[in-house]
């Protein structure tokens, strides 16, 4: 265990700047009174503009009071010793790929923006990539292809490495070896009190459990150690389809799902999109085959079906993972559920997801936005690959049949707009819950990559997850400091 002695007690430095400032801009001076002081940029640098506008989501980029880039463990822990010293309220940002504001940033306070800490090095003698938090997942896969290996990690190459890992995480690659969480080998992480320690199997065991799903109800992870597997050329791509195909692809999708045991290789994401520009409601598969082989058996029924393009080909896990990305810069809401491997709710989804482009079409300013509606396999095959690797906190091998995971994705341009679809991302939602309860297909279970604010995703993980949760960040945090002075994200004090 590591902690830092650099940042002296600030509030005998500057006992009379609570009364004096604004609380927001005492945090900003605590932290220009420590070493890191070159690294705490303001509102009037470009330096600050640039962090601001790497978060994904345009609404979701707050204006913190001054944001701070730390560049090593080292100075995470400056920072966060200094501003647990004080009343300040503060974010932590890694890829700020989280669509709701607040989640990754903050108004009135401190950013913690760990993207300049986004190095990848390999362990050939290990097995092990150390990942730093604020690489993505497409710089990742690009450092490791060269020596043959890859590690499980977003679909979309944009995606940032922390909050998909410390959310669960999953890729490709789920069907074979379990989440992303499941393949970390060891977490270093600051606690509230700046310590800097490695929790994994051997050396706090329940840190390490907790942080597969827990989120930052802990500590900041400055690095990971992923476990690393042979990297094949992969076949796959996007299909494109008329949506008048819709009940084949349900029927294909279902029996896809059903089936992952039978070739865990196969990987498949069914999306129907629609857009203002184009005004086209079309249907896309995302299938990926994660060894070289071309046309698999696991994807007959998709493959059968009349499509109007396809981009299906041989390619590297990087290359695949760039077509998936979506663009940033819009306003976005996603709303997220879990329920039975069941044709009658994809299909009652997919009418909802009509009908909500004709609401949003009655009452929408933007020039651009799109609704868009993705279904995802969760069968039981990924909960037992993650009992295999040693559990995690997701709560997932409590259900004894094969799940589905909805995501209602909506995007706009238009900030006038934000209140119409934020309504309709809940209500579409809450719509699809209430019918699949009415036939007994409901699950409890929110993947909280996906949740939106309104979501409790830390309360789908079970009773006795929740307990566990709890009971680690008391012991980690004593004071609170996750659960009080950073208000984004989810937190366990609120389940």
């Amino acid at each position: 265990m590591k902690v830092s002695t650099a940042a002296a007690p600030l509030l005998s430095i500057l006992p009379e700047a609570n009364f004096l400032v604004d609380p927001a801009d005492f945090c900003c001076t605590a932290l220009q009174a420590t070493s890191l002081r070159d690294q705490v940029i303001y509102p009037t640098s470009a330096a600050y503009n640039d962090s601001v506008s790497v978060t994904f989501a345009a609404n979701a980029r707050l204006s913190p009071s001054c944001i701070v880039q730390p560049h090593s463990a080292e100075d995470v822990s400056i920072v966060i010793s200094t501003l647990a010293q004080t009343p300040c309220q503060f974010a932590v940002r890694s890829g700020g790929h989280t669509t709701w504001p607040g989640a990754a940033s903050i108004e009135q306070g401190v950013t913690i923006d760990l993207s300049t800490m986004n190095d990848t090095t390999y362990h050939e003698d290990k097995g092990v990539a150390s990942v730093l938090p604020g690489a993505r997942w497409q710089s990742v896969y690009q450092t490791l292809e060269p020596y043959g290996v890859t590690v499980p990690g977003g679909r979309s190459g944009a995606v940032g490495v922390s909050g998909f890992l410390i959310g669960g995480g999953n890729s490709f690659y789920t069907a074979r070896v379990g989440f992303a969480c499941d393949n970390v080998e060891n977490f270093e992480v600051v606690l509230a009190s700046g310590a800097i320690v490695n929790a994994n199997r051997t050396s706090h065991p329940d840190l390490y459990q907790a942080l597969k799903g827990g989120s930052i109800n802990f500590g900041i992870v400055t690095k990971y150690d992923l476990k690393t597997f042979r990297h094949e050329t992969l076949w796959g791509g996007l299909i494109t389809y008329d949506n008048s195909t819709t009940d084949q692809q349900i029927d294909a999708g279902v029996d896809f799902t059903n089936n992952i045991h039978n070739d865990p290789y196969a990987s498949w994401i069914g999306m129907w999109g629609y857009n203002s520009v184009t005004g086209q409601n079309a249907m896309f598969n995302a299938l990926e085959y994660t060894k070289p082989v071309a046309y698999a058996d696991a994807f007959a029924e998709f493959l059968k079906i009349p499509n109007t393009t396809s981009t299906m080909r041989f390619a590297s896990i990087y290359n695949l993972t760039m077509e998936l990305g979506q663009t940033p810069g819009y306003r976005y809401i996603y709303t997220t559920g879990t329920y039975r491997n069941d044709a009658t709710v994809v299909r009652k989804a997919i009418d909802l997801h009509n009908n909500y482009i004709e609401k949003a079409k009655a009452d929408v300013k933007s020039d651009y936005w799109a609704i868009d509606t993705m279904v995802q396999p969760w069968p039981k095959l990924f909960s037992q690959r993650s009992v295999e690797k040693g559990g995690n906190v997701l709560g997932l091998e409590r259900f004894d049949e094969n799940l589905i995971q909805l995501l209602f994705d909506f995007s706009w341009d238009n900030q006038d707009d934000d209140a119409l679809f934020y309504r309709l991302g809940e209500s579409i939602l809450e719509e699809l819950d209430d019918f699949a309860k009415s036939i007994g297909a409901d699950n409890e279970y929110v993947y909280l990559n996906y949740a939106d604010k309104s979501q409790n995703p830390l309360k789908s993980y079970g009773k006795e997850n929740v307990e566990f949760i709890s009971r680690v960040a008391k012991q980690y945090d004593p004071d609170g400091v996750f659960q009080v002075q950073i208000p984004g994200g989810f937190k366990i004090s609120e389940v």
